[in-house]
C-alpha cells in the first residue's frame, strides 16, 4: 500500500506514519454510517490516519468529534491529518488504551454515534512488525472489550456502527447481545454480484427491535463499479 498522501475530495491523509494505510473498508463505514438520528457528538475508536472521523466531519454538523488511537505514531499523524482540515475545530484526538479511556469517560456525557474500523486477523500469528500486529490483530482489542466498553460510552438512543468480516458476525452478534446492544441494521458486503459476503457492516443498538438486513455490491467488473457503491463514495473519492 502506497506510503504517499491520499487527496479525498474535501480533505487530504498523510499516512506514512501508521500501520494500516487507507482502505475500502474504513472508507465504506464511514459513507455507509446512517446519521438520520442527527449525533451531536461521535467518538472513532482506533482512528489510525483519522479517516473516519474526518468523514464524519464533512458528512455531520456534529459539534464534538473524538477520535482514539493507541499507536503514538499514528496518533501523531491523526492529530496532523485533523490539523490540516476545514474542521480541525471539532475533532480531538486522545493517546490511550480503549480500556484506559472506557474507564476515564465512563461517567462523562454519552456519545450519540461511536464508530469503529476494529483489528480482526483473530488467526494464531502476527507479522513481525509490532505495529501492523496492534492496527490489524484482534488480540490488541478483542471484540467483547470493544463492545462492553462501547456500551458504557454510549447514549441512551445512540448508535455504535462498526464493519466486521462476515463470519464474525454471528460471533459478533452473540458478544453485542451481552453488553445490552443489538442489532438495528445490517449490510452484506460482496466484491461482485457472483462473489461470496465478505464484510458486515453493522448498526447497534439498545433498543431490541427487528434488524434491517440489505446487501451492498462495489463492483460490476474491476474498477466498474455499482451505481450502490457510488453513490456512497462518491462524495469522498476524487475520480468516482
Amino acid at each position: 500500500m502506497s506510503q504517499k498522501a491520499f487527496q479525498f475530495k474535501e480533505f487530504k491523509i498523510e499516512q506514512d506514519r501508521c500501520a494500516m494505510k487507507i482502505g475500502t473498508d474504513g472508507v465504506l463505514l464511514g459513507a455507509w454510517v446512517p446519521l438520520e438520528h442527527h449525533p451531536d457528538s461521535i467518538l472513532d475508536i482506533g482512528t489510525g490516519t483519522g479517516l473516519i472521523a474526518l468523514m464524519l466531519a464533512q458528512r455531520s454538523p456534529a459539534l464534538l468529534i473524538d477520535a482514539l488511537e493507541i499507536d503514538e505514531d499514528a496518533y501523531e499523524q491523526a492529530v496532523e491529518n485533523f490539523e490540516n482540515s476545514d474542521w480541525s475545530d471539532r475533532l480531538f484526538c486522545y493517546h490511550a488504551a480503549f480500556d484506559e479511556f472506557v474507564e476515564e469517560m465512563q461517567d462523562e456525557e454519552k456519545y450519540d454515534l461511536i464508530i469503529s474500523n476494529p483489528p480482526f486477523y483473530s488467526e494464531d500469528f502476527t507479522s513481525e512488525n509490532t505495529q501492523r500486529n496492534q492496527a490489524r490483530f484482534a488480540e490488541a482489542l478483542p471484540f467483547s472489550e470493544l463492545l462492553a466498553g462501547a456500551s458504557k460510552l454510549l447514549s441512551e438512543e445512540g448508535i455504535f456502527s462498526c464493519i466486521i468480516p462476515y463470519r464474525e458476525e454471528e460471533n459478533f452478534l452473540e458478544l453485542a447481545e451481552r453488553s445490552g446492544l443489538f442489532p438495528q441494521k445490517i449490510t452484506r458486503v460482496k466484491g461482485t454480484k457472483n462473489s461470496g459476503i465478505k464484510r458486515s457492516l453493522l448498526n447497534l443498538g439498545f433498543s431490541k427491535e427487528e434488524a434491517f438486513y440489505d446487501e451492498l455490491i462495489l463492483e460490476i467488473s474491476r474498477h466498474n463499479y455499482t451505481e450502490e457503491y457510488k453513490q456512497l463514495a462518491s462524495p469522498f473519492y476524487l475520480k468516482l
